[in-house]
């Protein structure tokens, strides 16, 4: 399901909910009860409760926006690696660098098609992508340098083929979800809380009062909503994150 999807129908439904709330709670107050006055001891508690609440949800959405960008770095360091392999190949034969691009593509087309996939899922992404990678090392370690522009450039090509297996392991490694359930509970029941307290507040079925309280309620979505975006640092759907990788294969005709 797209994301654009999954925080419409949340706004949606949770601003059905404020309103269908407020409605039914004036449908129940007593004639001679009064709305007009509010318990000091609730404002203060919505005050605190909020200012809690926000700054819990700031954490949380700064820790994964800094997730978020290490992995597009990491992606971006790999994907710069195999590229300067591919461009100092430029003194080798034309029939090893032909080989050794070909295996470039196989790989970037692997982690892109099969990788990525997995990633999202968070299951396992198997041996392959290290077997391709692996024989990127092996053609350049196994091919004698013919001349001296060949030996100044040999050792440089395993530096950046071990740049690329050190990223590939870094972008592994933080596949999955970057909150744990912990976290996610008290940020849903911190915005359930809050909420509650807004509506104890005795809201008068106002146009303005329902307007700023369902706007109050999309704006604490619509966050969530962010903080559940960016917890994946590759994405929930799609292969966007893999631009750099993708760049890297070759177009089939």
């Amino acid at each position: 399901m797209p994301e654009w999807l999954v925080y419409t129908l949340a706004s949606v439904l949770v601003c059905l909910l404020v309103i269908a709330t407020t409605v039914m709670r004036h449908r129940r107050v007593a004639a001679d009860e009064d709305t007009s006055e509010t318990p000091d001891v609730l404002e203060y508690m919505v005050m605190m409760v909020g200012v809690v609440y926000a700054i819990v949800l700031g954490l949380a959405i700064a820790g994964v926006w800094e997730a978020r960008g290490a992995a597009e770095d990491t992606v971006q360091r790999e994907a710069q690696a195999l590229y300067e392999i591919d461009q100092r190949l430029d003194v080798y034969p034309a029939a090893f660098r032909a080989q050794v691009k070909e295996h470039i593509d196989a790989y970037a087309r692997h982690a892109v098609t099969a990788e990525w996939p997995a990633m999202k899922e968070d299951v396992p992404v198997g041996s392959t992508g290290a077997e391709l990678l692996g024989r990127i090392r092996s053609d350049i370690a196994h091919h004698t340098p013919a001349d001296e522009l060949q030996a100044q450039a040999y050792q440089p090509l395993l530096d950046q083929v071990a740049a690329a297996d050190d990223a590939r392991h870094q972008r592994l490694d933080s596949a999955g979800t970057t909150l744990p359930g912990a976290v996610w509970f008290g940020l849903v029941a911190g915005a359930v809380v809050t909420l509650g307290l807004l509506y104890t507040l005795q809201i008068r079925r106002s146009a303005r009062e329902l307007l700023l309280a369902t706007t109050f309620s999309s704006l604490v979505v619509f966050l969530l909503f962010l903080v559940w975006s960016f917890d994946a640092p590759f994405g929930h759907s799609g292969t966007d994150s893999a631009q750099p990788l993708s760049d890297l294969i070759t177009p089939t005709v």
